[in-house]
């Protein structure tokens, strides 16, 4: 059963992101402040949804509560490193929150604060505090959007599939087709062949 709240009475936000994994796309992260007594018994971790309950989540999420996503993209991650990328989406989301919150819940254990908020962190935090399941929900269902988009301008790396992770399908595509803008230069982008495949 998750926590609607860490301190009752006080604002928090859950931050999560999405995509710290994949070789290409963006980091998406979304910011949610729960109203007071908020409840969804469906409301759990992203990665023990369904994709169609995800997205039945994201519309009550996006309609209940107070939210806001920021996406950092490919170049911004190799230049700042895929942990501080991550962190600086969460910032920035939730420097786009309509109102400023009094306390940021942060899943997993490091975090680079940008804001002036104090902040915890929590691992799998997104298991534990509502707030921080609704972030996972939202940044996980906005940047699979934002990837099956890409995948209309570039169909050969299976996006719509694969969403940017490091499948044997998508290595196959950049060994035969090469990288695109959107990859993650400071990733490693070609498989490691062993003398076991």
């Amino acid at each position: 059963m998750l926590t609607p709240y860490l301190i009752a009475g006080r604002r928090e936000a859950g931050c999560d992101e999405a995509g710290r994994g994949p070789l290409a796309g963006p980091v998406v992260a979304a910011a949610v402040v729960l109203p007071e007594g908020y409840s969804n018994p469906l409301l759990n971790d992203s990665k023990q949804l369904t994709a169609k309950q995800r997205e039945r989540l994201r519309i009550d999420i996006e309609r209940d509560t107070i939210w806001a996503v920021a996406v950092v993209e490919p170049a911004d991650i190799d230049r700042l490193n895929i942990l501080h990328a991550s962190t600086h989406a969460m910032c920035l989301a939730v420097q786009s929150l309509p109102a400023k919150p009094d306390f940021l819940l942060i899943d997993g254990n490091r975090f680079y604060n940008e804001t002036d908020i104090p902040f915890q962190c929590f691992v799998k935090g997104d298991a534990r505090y509502m707030s921080i399941a609704a972030a996972s929900i939202l940044a996980k269902t906005h940047r699979d959007k934002l990837m099956e988009q890409l995948h209309t301008q570039y169909p050969l790396y299976g996006w719509d599939r694969n969403k940017g992770y490091p499948t044997a399908e998508h290595y196959r595509a950049i060994e035969q087709h090469g990288i695109t803008p959107h990859h993650r230069r400071s990733f490693n982008l070609y498989r490691q062949h062993t003398l076991f495949e």
